[in-house]
């Protein structure tokens, strides 16, 4: 597929969560946290913190301690480069790293719910810290793949990322304003799924929306594209979980 870079990339100063674009009662149940559905998740996965797992049963809690104190500020800093694997993981696959080499117990699956909870519990200590990808030199060629990807045309409709969320945000489409496009509320509760859920099934959802081949759940493509859209977005509060439509 051909390459069309957008010529209208977001300047910091324009950086704007989807949050500014809710309705009065939507941003009422995200910024109540006994209204907000993705609470559920949050305190599932303030459980599943605590648990013993695996062969060496042990819990997150046994390592990192209070996650209040431990895991401020980490979920900002994701994706990021792991060397054992030699390339960007994101978030959900730290967990399922630490599951599987601390833990010594089997991964969870890619937007279950268990994931999904220990992620949201996880990116609810960082909530009003600054989205921050780390300035790591290793991270940068996947960082310009997800910043290709974002800016490639595909699918039927031949449409990029950019087309929407660079040039059209704030515009109008089907009723419903075009946001900026920004990750810095996942996992989030979307009211038009009735469940919390990761990024990736956004991107995803997006994908479907273009007519385009969708990738596997946990796959690097998606993963370069959490890279550049955490780059895109650096400053940002974490709104984790926020409330979509």
């Amino acid at each position: 597929m051909s390459l069309s870079f957008a010529h209208a990339e977001l300047k910091p100063s324009e950086l704007r969560s989807g949050y500014a674009d809710l309705g009065r009662e939507t941003k009422a149940m995200q910024d109540d946290d006994t209204a907000n559905p993705g609470m559920l998740s949050v305190l599932e996965g303030d459980g599943l913190w605590k648990a013993k797992a695996g062969a060496t049963n042990k819990s997150c809690a046994d390592c990192h301690g209070d996650a209040r104190a431990s895991m401020k500020g980490v979920s900002a800093r994701y994706p990021a480069f792991n060397e054992k694997l030699n390339r960007s993981i994101n978030l959900d696959q730290r967990i399922n790293l630490c599951r599987t080499e601390q833990q010594q117990a089997q991964p969870f699956a890619y937007e279950s719910k268990p994931m999904l909870a220990l992620s949201a519990f996880i990116g609810r200590q960082s909530r009003g810290e600054a989205l921050n990808p780390p300035a790591d030199p290793r991270m940068q060629r996947f960082i310009d793949a997800g910043k290709a990807r974002f800016n490639e045309r595909q699918g039927q409709l031949n449409l990029s990322c950019a087309q929407c969320h660079d040039d059209n945000w704030s515009k109008q489409l089907a009723g419903n304003v075009i946001p900026q496009g920004h990750p810095n509320g996942y996992p989030l509760y979307r009211l038009e799924w009735q469940s919390i859920g990761s990024l990736q099934r956004r991107l995803r959802n997006c994908l479907i929306g273009m007519r385009a081949e969708t990738y596997e759940y946990g796959s690097p493509e998606y993963v370069e594209l959490e890279s550049y859209l955490a780059v895109r977005a650096k400053g940002l509060p974490v709104e984790t979980p926020a409330v979509r439509p």
